[in-house]
């Protein structure tokens, strides 16, 4: 293993100094072979504890500078840290099954660090630390000149490569990423943001006890806006000149974000993940800092209306809209009326909007203009949040019993389960809910992943939709950090995640990014609450 080392170091590293002029892909190559063989190192000894992390992330940076002066395209150097990627998780998988041992892996580290001389933690940026130095005889006669390398700063000196060039990175150290949420912990949605932040906790805790991400651990920083814009402006405030947020990860609504998000693309932060499906973050071209995972509510309302028209047999005519009077009820009312246009082959006919306040269970006013329609509509597609769902519900079923209830992901489904069930069977038998994840009952590899996470992190929690999304963001954007590599900023960041392309996370469908999308997926699930609470799966075709 030391001899592969020392030979494709010679070729990757020193081959410009001394002017061999190899094809710039068998350069590529070399590094690659390189990137793989400390990637299966440093990941088998990731996820031993008895490792301490500064080792693991010191030949992490040695890898990383090895890469910068190669003088490689984004896109090989891409390459290279997905080939790293990759031997890495075999490395920690390797411990994981027993094929390795801890002290195996140790021994392998120290042979790996036995390759970098105790010098080159001295190195100045601009100029690569060897992986591995390659020992030769000491010249004879005359040398070619070779650039010469000004002498570090003491202070430079006293600092690693990696420390010097993260000093303007906000959130990130040697040792933790800190990302931020901005969510309603108290209020009539708190139930949102606790689960998506459980979900997330649970993905960032189980990569934190495997060694964490290039040697980082994540930490979440969360902070409680309420569901309300105006708190939204001073959390955010918060998370990036108190907390020193990196980024931030699974915001919680849609009139929350019509704050959050000016706020971070004016810091050119990362915004990602947030748990709303409206277009104000799906803009065409995408802004480049914004990056969502599931699916918009425009995709939702649309396979609810098709499926009640194609499915159910309903007109479109026959189906009203019961929304929150706000950008969340907006995006999901704008998503229906589009669906029932398409429908009308582009004639306009008019969808009739029933509206209640945010932060309430005020829908007094909507049954009575429910009441007074000559033709009482066959279905209602809820745009709202699931107290007030409920409530309108509650309401309704006596004076409309056939009438179909359809509500979009960020009800919270679970709750709104509990909530009906708490009313009666009547009242959650039949009520239709569209998802972005996969059923929380399944047998799908991220779905069992996420129960096992949730289980080990979070005992007594039970399964949701929510927490599963959150979980599911999470580990997107982990995959988007390992492929940025350890030198980590916004911009890296932003490369990285437009690099996962037919990622395949065992969803039954396959998450892609690129410089043009950045909503990983447009997959909609059906369900359908049962007489004892229970989600089934429906075909929504």
């Amino acid at each position: 293993m030391r001899f592969q080392y020392f030979l494709l170091g010679a070729i990757a590293i020193f081959a410009p100094v001394v002017g061999y002029s190899a094809p710039s892909s068998d350069r590529v190559d070399a590094v690659r072979q390189i990137a793989a063989a400390v990637g299966r190192v440093l990941g088998s000894a990731a996820a031993c504890r008895e490792v301490s992390p500064l080792r693991i992330k010191s030949m992490s940076d040695t890898l990383s500078d090895l890469i910068t002066v190669s003088a490689v395209t984004a896109e090989e150097s891409s390459a290279i840290w997905q080939a790293y990627n990759l031997s890495n998780t075999e490395g920690q998988r390797a411990i994981t099954s027993r094929r390795l041992t801890c002290v195996a892996a140790e021994r392998a580290l120290a042979d790996l660090e036995k390759t970098v001389t105790p010098t080159q933690a001295l190195t100045p940026p601009g100029q690569a630390r060897s992986l591995p130095t390659v020992v030769a005889p000491a010249p004879t006669g005359p040398q070619p000149a070779r650039p010469s390398v000004a002498a570090p700063s003491p202070a430079l000196a006293a600092a690693s490569p990696l420390q010097s060039r993260l000093a303007v990175s906000r959130g990130v150290t040697e040792t933790e990423i800190r990302f931020g949420m901005s969510a309603p912990f108290s209020g009539s949605a708190k139930e949102l943001g606790r689960q998506m932040k459980l979900g997330v906790e649970s993905a960032f805790n189980i990569i934190n006890d495997t060694g964490g991400v290039h040697g980082r651990q994540i930490k979440l920083v969360a902070v409680d806006d309420g569901y309300e814009p105006a708190r939204t402006a001073e959390t955010m405030k918060q998370l990036y000149e108190k907390d020193q947020v990196f980024g931030i990860i699974g915001n919680v609504g849609t009139p929350t974000a019509t704050v959050a998000l000016p706020y971070a693309l004016k810091q050119r932060m990362m915004f990602f993940g947030a748990f709303t499906g409206a277009n104000l973050l799906r803009r065409d071209p995408p802004d480049r800092y914004v990056f969502n995972f599931r699916a918009s509510y425009a995709e939702e309302t649309d396979a609810v209306v098709r499926y009640l028209v194609n499915v159910r047999r309903l007109r479109p005519e026959q189906i009203v809209v019961f929304a929150q009077q706000d950008t969340y009820g907006d995006a999901g009312f704008d998503g229906v009326a589009k669906a029932v246009r398409a429908l009308r082959s582009g004639r306009d006919g008019e969808v009739l909007r029933l509206n209640y306040k945010r932060n309430t269970i005020d829908v007094d006013e909507a049954v009575a203009q429910l009441r007074k329609l000559r033709t009482p509509p066959r279905a209602v597609v809820m745009v709202a949040t699931y107290r007030a769902a409920a409530k309108f519900i509650e309401k309704t079923r006596d004076i409309n019993p056939p009438l179909i209830y359809t509500n979009v992901s960020f009800v919270g489904s679970t709750a709104l389960a509990e909530e009906l069930m708490l009313l009666g069977a009547k009242y959650a038998n039949g009520v239709i809910v569209t998802q972005v994840v996969p059923a929380v009952d399944s047998y799908s590899n991220v779905v069992l992943e996420y129960k096992t996470a949730l289980s080990t992190y979070f005992p007594g929690e039970a399964l949701d939709y929510v927490s599963l999304e959150g979980y599911i963001t999470a580990n997107v954007m982990i995959e988007g950090l390992k492929r940025t590599g350890p030198m980590l900023d916004t911009e890296r960041l932003v490369e990285g995640l437009e690099s996962l392309r037919e990622l395949d996370i065992g969803l039954g469908t396959l998450l892609n990014f690129g410089r043009t999308e950045h909503q990983g997926i447009h997959k909609v699930w059906g369900t359908q609450l049962d007489a004892q609470g229970r989600f089934q799966p429906i075909e929504l075709q």
